[in-house]
């Protein structure tokens, strides 16, 4: 069993003490989100784990969570959010010094191999345009460049929630595109980005994106991928598709851990945050 951590919240920047808690204890119990009320128990005893998949923005104080897993002789990678944003899309992130810092911290301790750096997602609109994210991807990955072998990418999801809190930023006079891939210029950014990668020895792939994409060059490809999980593990996972999850997310099956709910960074473009 794969246990993702998690797709619901950023547990390594916000509850690395409750999965370091719960590691201890040997299970995790987990609300189904569309109903509170049905909750289902998640081991996470070695003999039942067979990797940890940890999502986070920033991992700087998660080092006595990892060394609790090493002990435990579970494998783990981790996906990095490192984005380019403000404060006016991210309200409450740390300055992009600081979760560059976290990114280097864990690859200095888990190796390139196992993390991946998530440019993810891609909004366009006022400030933040196609000129915007070819120096901000140049800038990201000559950083990141030996550091990570792969990055993923994609575009923002306009769920109605996202589509709430954007409303205060566009009567302020903001501007965001809901349909990039209509655009030129956007498509022509979007294309370059498999070239930047692989100069800096990155490969690039898409996250649950639109099948246009590949004709730009950007490879489908799975965040929870048992493929990696393999050639790391040297475990035999399998590779089929979650049926939890979007129609054209391409993960391996899991379990999440954690719960949707109030998030410090409060991203506007979010899909976990209620």
């Amino acid at each position: 069993m794969i246990v993702s951590v998690s797709r619901r919240c950023d547990v390594p920047a916000h509850q690395a003490g409750w999965f370091v808690e719960r590691l201890r204890a040997g299970f995790a119990e987990v609300s189904n989100p569309f109903n509170p009320r049905q909750i289902s128990r998640v081991s996470l005893a070695p003999a039942d784990v067979d990797a940890f998949v940890f999502w986070t923005r920033d991992g700087r104080g998660f080092g006595p969570a990892l060394d609790e897993v090493e002990a435990r002789g579970i494998p783990c990678v981790v996906l990095h959010t490192l984005t380019p944003y403000g404060a006016d899309l991210e309200p409450g992130g740390r300055p992009e010094a600081e979760r560059l810092e976290s990114f280097l911290r864990l690859s200095d301790r888990l190796g390139p191999e196992q993390i991946a750096w998530r440019y993810d997602p891609i909004l366009f609109g006022s400030g933040w345009g196609p000129d915007f994210h070819r120096r901000a991807f140049a800038r990201l990955s000559q950083a990141l460049e030996g550091r990570t072998r792969r990055v993923i990418v994609s575009l923002v999801d306009y769920y109605r929630k996202v589509e709430r809190r954007l409303r205060p930023r566009e009567a302020a006079g903001a501007e965001f595109l809901r349909t990039p891939l209509s655009s030129s210029a956007a498509r022509a950014l979007l294309a370059e980005l498999p070239v930047v990668a692989a100069g800096r020895g990155l490969a690039l792939q898409s996250c649950a994106a639109p099948g246009e994409l590949a004709g730009l060059g950007i490879q489908a490809g799975a965040c929870i991928d048992a493929a990696w999980l393999g050639a790391l593990t040297g475990l035999r996972l399998a590779a089929g598709k979650d049926p939890g999850q979007r129609p054209a997310c391409r993960c391996a099956r899991s379990r999440d851990i954690g719960r949707h709910g109030p998030c410090p960074t409060g991203c506007l473009y979010c899909y976990a945050c209620p």
